[in-house]
């Protein structure tokens, strides 16, 4: 009865340490997967304000980011 007991304890601690690996490996992609998404939509913004400014010739520029402005975007841009 004690290997049996014994061989269960074991196998609940690799199970343990296995869901827990699993857990680390999710988070990983959950941030690259954040990251990428991010990038894909500061690609999409930076198309979309050329082809603003080809449509307009040039007529509408950018207005410089404020010092308020950058706070915001650093602010949403921090991980959860």
């Amino acid at each position: 009865m004690k290997l049996k007991t014994t061989a269960v304890l074991i196998a609940s601690l690799l199970l343990l340490a296995g869901c827990d690996q699993a857990e680390k490996s999710a988070q990983q992609l959950m941030g690259k997967a954040a990251e990428t998404a991010k990038q894909a939509i500061d690609d999409t913004h930076k198309a979309a304000e050329q082809a603003i400014s080809d449509a307009t010739g040039g007529l509408i520029s950018q207005k410089e980011p404020s010092d308020e402005d950058n706070e915001k975007k650093e602010s949403s841009s921090q991980e959860i």
